[in-house]
């Protein structure tokens, strides 16, 4: 047989496996607005088929989903799969006005993609304003048939996802601090599993509890939900072993405690190793802006040994400012061997990023700090969403002015960003302002905080892609000293990057997959404020490299 037919009998029969092993998994959401008790209160949140969390999606890497939204809440919604690549297919990304318009109360969409060369905890949230405080729910991507996990098959599997409680309605905080131009009330408690756990008042009922044998590997997917909240992790007198962040698989590493930014996963194995008993898992904030307040509980949930009763042990959590544990947690993070990493840069980006503030009449409106209005931005820009149409409508249908591809790609001046900033320099500007990319481009951005009102710990996210983060360190970043220090040969890919308190962080990534793609910062109060940007990935050459057509039923503004 000639080597030619050979190959092609090859592929004809992968493609064959291929298609006979990949499911199509069909679910069907409806949002809607249901009574809830928490804290000895009841009030209503809005939730996924009546499940707070919501229902977990399980699928094979390869596998292709369809989801029907249903919106039979009283506010308008979208639903974003966050770190899906969604390669050529932004239209199934969802975040409102960069990728599609909202889905109106009483509208329904269906979210259609490939899941493609991902395996792993990711997890799904609404991304309309504050709606993903209770709209929000596990993904969980299994391996193909005939692959495993490269660790020992667990004999537990089990979601713990973090979040924020309010006793108020979330929208209605919001409303608040977006009138007021102040920060807003913080949250009345830490969750797992959507439940406060046995610390707070009526609430050991709800107690969110694993049960296992003495001897079992438990594999816990930890997903922060948490609207504004950076959190510790960690399980009473239990070692946690780190495999996975993003999901992407990592070098193995061992760790009392992990420390999981909104947006972030980090996937780690138990062993039920300890004397039969129950014990606390427990979570609580880190937290890093100067004097600004923040939910100080602590979550709790139960892992029980099989027949014990005895009064579970908490685990001993850092203190809520303890980065040098944080630090220390993060540089350990690897990708398992070597990987290729863009050396030649074609696109070398120094992007600002953090507070500033509006100047204004004092009065209702003005409650921020000294009468101003609370703002955030990113190279001064303080990203403002369009209302009337999506920035991917605007860009494939060419409708003018919604917005300008010229946001700049270093920050307009150079000052001293960790140190005393001039006041000058607090107020940014509000914009539209995209940045372009060519297909097949390598981008290098160093995230660089700022100083303005304080320095803090920002989890940023950038849709559509993962990359690698070469390098971090605090302080201003120095591209002749610091650059020598990259790692270039096993550093951890991600798809949100907790940029380090008055510090920086260095990421790169190939601009391979063509659309808008939004990159913000995660905590919800920041992006309410201007926290964003937003890159168009221009088309390559062929079909492979050329974004999708827009889906029939993409909701309309």
């Amino acid at each position: 047989m000639s080597i030619s037919v050979q190959s092609l009998l090859l592929s004809l029969l992968l493609s064959f496996a291929l298609t006979t092993f990949a499911e199509t998994h069909n679910y069907a959401f409806t949002v809607q607005e249901q009574a809830a008790n928490r804290l000895c209160k009841n009030h209503r949140i809005v939730n996924v088929n009546g499940q707070f969390p919501g229902p977990t999606l399980d699928v094979q890497n390869g596998d292709s989903v369809a989801i029907k939204v249903t919106n039979a809440s009283p506010y308008n919604l979208t639903i974003h799969w966050h770190g899906l690549r969604q390669l050529r297919n932004p239209w199934a990304d969802g975040p409102a006005f960069v990728t599609q318009c909202p889905i109106r109360p009483g509208g329904s969409y269906t979210y259609k993609f490939t899941i493609q060369d991902q395996e792993g905890t990711l997890w799904w949230h609404a991304h309309s304003r504050w709606l993903r405080a209770t709209v929000y729910g596990a993904l969980v991507i299994r391996p193909k048939s005939g692959s495993s996990y490269p660790f020992p098959t667990p004999k537990v599997e089990f979601p713990v996802i973090l979040g924020e409680w309010w006793d108020r309605k979330v929208i209605s905080v919001l409303r608040q601090a977006l009138f007021t131009g102040a920060a807003p009330n913080i949250s009345d408690a830490i969750t797992i599993n959507g439940q406060p756990g046995d610390l707070f008042r009526c609430s050991s009922q709800g107690t969110t509890k694993l049960t296992v044998n003495k001897g079992d590997t438990v594999l816990l997917r930890v997903i922060n939900a948490a609207l504004n909240q950076q959190l510790f992790f960690s399980v009473a007198n239990h070692k946690l072993t780190v495999v996975a962040t993003d999901a992407i698989y990592t070098k193995q590493f061992t760790t009392n405690v992990i420390m999981v930014g909104p947006g972030q996963t980090t996937d780690v194995l138990l062993t039920a190793d300890q004397q039969p008993g129950r014990y606390y898992m427990a979570a609580r904030a880190y937290a890093t802006a100067q004097n600004a307040p923040f939910d100080n509980t602590t979550a709790t949930a139960i892992l029980e040994y099989k027949s014990a009763t005895t009064q579970p042990i908490l685990p001993q959590l850092p203190f809520y400012n303890d980065t040098n544990t944080v630090t220390a947690f993060s540089n350990q993070i690897k990708s398992p061997g070597k990987v290729t990493v863009p050396t030649k840069i074609d696109e070398n980006l120094f992007f600002t990023m953090g507070f500033g503030f509006f100047n204004c009449t004092p009065g209702p409106r003005c409650q921020g700090p000294n009468n101003t209005r609370f703002g955030a931005s990113m190279n001064n820009v303080s990203f403002v969403l369009p209302n009337r149409v999506s920035l991917l409508q605007a860009y494939t249908q060419k409708i003018p002015n919604v917005y300008t591809p010229d946001f700049p790609p270093v920050p307009p001046l150079q000052f001293d960003y960790t140190g005393n900033v001039p006041r000058g320099l607090w107020q940014p500007v509000k914009g539209t302002r995209l940045y372009k990319l060519k297909f097949g481009s390598s981008v290098q951005i160093v995230l660089q905080d700022t100083s303005i009102f304080s320095t803090e710990d920002h989890p940023v996210h950038l849709h559509g892609y993962h990359f690698y983060i070469v390098g971090q360190g605090f302080g201003n970043f120095n591209p002749s000293r610091d650059t020598a220090n990259f790692n270039l040969v096993d550093p951890p890919q991600r798809n949100t990057i907790d940029v380090p308190v008055g510090g920086w962080a260095a990421i790169r990534f190939v601009a391979d997959n063509p659309g808008v793609w939004l990159m913000h910062c995660h905590i919800d109060t920041h992006l309410a404020w201007g926290f964003a940007m937003a890159f168009i990935v221009e088309n390559g050459v062929g079909e492979s490299e050329t974004l999708l057509p827009p889906p029939s039923d993409l909701p309309k503004c």
